[in-house]
């Protein structure tokens, strides 16, 4: 029998499988590698271990650990958190709880989920639940649909939901902060954020409701004859931030990977209908500018992005921000130009075929741009030529890649007519956004520093770990020049033999795991292990010299203004007796 919950997720999951749900991984021997999702970088140095069940990335954050540790990194949660997500999808039940000692995150997720399925309980079941339903089945949205996406039905009660909720063990303030009650002012009672509305749950990459969208149903007045909001969302919670969540994305991620591109659109029903569809590579920005962290989620799946909404280049829009955004982080963006009046819902339910043919058309960005504001300004006048360079040149300014960028140059110089060097000229006027700023600040990475001795004896222990008969080179003598856990670790090999490791399981599991791993991924030859291994120690014992060297000039300067000549004498000897092993180490 198991003897933990932990185990229990463990033995039941593979931790390739769950990684490669949030980013692409590709085979690289008897492991797999990827680009790492929590720095900036082009080339793979995130590894992961089928057979130790760990990952490690070799790159500037040298992070690594368990599925639970990269569940805690990639979704931006706590141990409980991760631990309940594993469980759920190893279908492993957690010891029940007493309410009081849930963390608020639980109780937040559990308000939600309850309210979930009221809300889909009452699209069922009330009278005007099931006119609800028929408006969605009459705008194409099928039952199976209805029932995948959890849509649901607020009925048209001050506090039906919250009445519910609390009849269910749940504090009116803890309703209120889960977003979905909202408190008077006038008389302190609190009262449901979402009434006669049909429900969209919000949903995180684990597929939990975490917020939800409510679209009105039957259009009326209600304050100060005032018509409602189309649309009114959560705000954010706990649980729920817009910024940093993409609606549809827990049902889209494999559908990214596979096809090697996200389709962007605005509303909920564009991506159910879109997915119903079979287009399963879609998910929406729920009206709200794409977000740095929503982006490099994304960049997890695919570095190619199409979108499908109104581009509006109209002065710093937040859609353009967005785009600008991507560009600078490195995406391959295109337009898919939609067909006036009408969004991708209308056209996937309508005519599939259609928007096959939209996707495969879709234009560059460059095209885009281009053809939008030439179409906009009469290029053959002076007026024209500077409103058109005045919307171009800042864009051109942002992009990444220098020879894209000339080739925009080069295009624009062409259609209107001027030289390359004027527009260079124009071009170097044009200030920088902000945006790239935030970028490029986030871009660059600070690791953590370490010394060059720790990182000759990490390269000295994978040597090892890739041919133990390396430990034959290590004298006795020798191992007072590495740290202790090195030296622990080196003594236990002398004493142990080959698979010593195991015996080192507990006290140097994650320090040694990493380098197993590393180890695999070797290619080098006997010969040349050997050669470095040797080099690894001489350059180990010629640092330590040198550091101590240092150290005792020091003493020396400080004894000399004491005027201590016996105790310079003394570290002058010391000295003199450091720098002759010094000069017989075999450089």
């Amino acid at each position: 029998m198991l003897s933990s919950p932990i185990e229990e997720i463990k033995n039941r999951l593979d931790i390739v499988d769950v990684i490669k749900s949030y980013i692409k991984i590709e085979k690289a021997g008897a492991n797999y590698r990827a680009v790492c999702p929590f720095h900036s970088e082009k080339k793979p140095s995130f590894f992961i271990s089928p057979a130790r069940q760990i990952w490690h990335c070799f790159g500037s954050c040298s992070d690594g650990g368990d599925m639970f540790r990269f569940i805690m990194k990639v979704e931006g949660v706590e141990f409980g958190d991760a631990l309940r997500m594993l469980a759920q999808k190893a279908g492993v039940e957690l010891t029940k709880q007493d309410p009081k000692l849930k963390t608020q995150r639980e109780r937040l997720y559990g308000i939600t989920e309850l309210a979930c399925k009221f809300f889909q309980a009452q699209l069922g079941q009330s009278l005007a639940g099931k006119e609800a339903k028929d408006y969605l089945l009459k705008r194409g949205i099928n039952e199976e649909s209805i029932k995948e996406w959890r849509i649901g039905y607020a009925p048209d009660a001050w506090q039906g939901l919250s009445d519910f909720l609390v009849s269910r063990g749940f504090t009116r303030d803890e309703l209120e902060k889960s977003g979905l009650a909202l408190k008077s002012h006038k008389t302190g009672r609190h009262y449901d954020r979402f009434r006669g509305r049909i429900i969209f749950p919000i949903f995180d990459l684990s597929s939990q409701p975490v917020g939800f969208g409510g679209r009105v149903f039957k259009q009326t007045k209600r304050y100060n004859d005032q018509e409602e909001a189309k649309y009114i969302n959560s705000p954010a919670t706990f649980l729920y931030d817009k910024s940093k969540i993409l609606y549809g994305l827990n049902r889209s991620g494999i559908g990214i990977r596979k096809n090697n591109v996200c389709v962007l659109v605005e509303g909920y029903t564009d991506v159910i209908l879109a997915h119903q569809a079979g287009f399963n590579n879609v998910v929406a920005t729920s009206g709200t500018a794409l977000t740095e962290y929503q982006l490099k989620i994304l960049k997890r799946y695919s570095d190619n992005l199409l979108t499908a909404f109104d581009m509006d280049l109209a002065g710093n829009s937040a859609t353009k921000r967005g785009i600008d955004l991507a560009q600078i982080l490195g995406f391959n963006i295109r337009i898919v130009v939609m067909p006036q009046d009408s969004d991708p819902a209308d056209v996937v339910s309508s005519n599939p075929e259609q928007w096959k043919s939209l996707i495969k058309n879709s234009k560059t960005i460059h095209d885009f741009y281009f053809e939008t504001t030439f179409a906009k300004f009469d290029k053959n006048t002076m007026e024209g030529k500077k409103e058109i360079s005045k919307t171009l040149l800042p864009i051109i300014k942002k992009i990444p890649n220098r020879i894209e960028q000339t080739l925009w140059i080069k295009s624009l110089s062409e259609k209107l007519g001027v030289g390359e060097n004027d527009i260079n000229e124009e071009l170097g006027k044009v200030k920088l956004d902000p945006i790239r700023n935030e970028v490029e600040a986030v871009k660059r990475q600070n690791p953590v520093s370490r010394s060059r001795k720790e990182l000759v004896e990490e390269r000295l222990l994978v040597l090892l770990l890739r041919l133990f008969k390396n430990i034959e080179i290590i004298e006795e003598k020798d191992l007072k020049f590495f740290s202790q856990q090195t030296c622990s670790i080196l003594q236990t090999a002398k004493e142990k033999g080959s698979g010593f490791e195991t015996s080192l399981a507990n006290e140097h599991k994650d320090y040694l795991n990493p380098l197993l791993l590393k180890a695999e991924l070797e290619q080098n030859k006997e010969k040349d292990c050997q050669d470095e291994f040797k080099n690894c120690v001489l350059q180990i014992k010629t640092l330590v010299i040198k550091d101590k060297l240092d150290q005792i000039s020091k003493e020396i300067r400080m004894a000399e203004q004491e005027h201590n000549s016996a105790k310079v004498q003394e570290l002058t000897q010391e000295f003199n007796n450091y720098s002759k092993s010094r000069s017989n180490l075999e450089i």
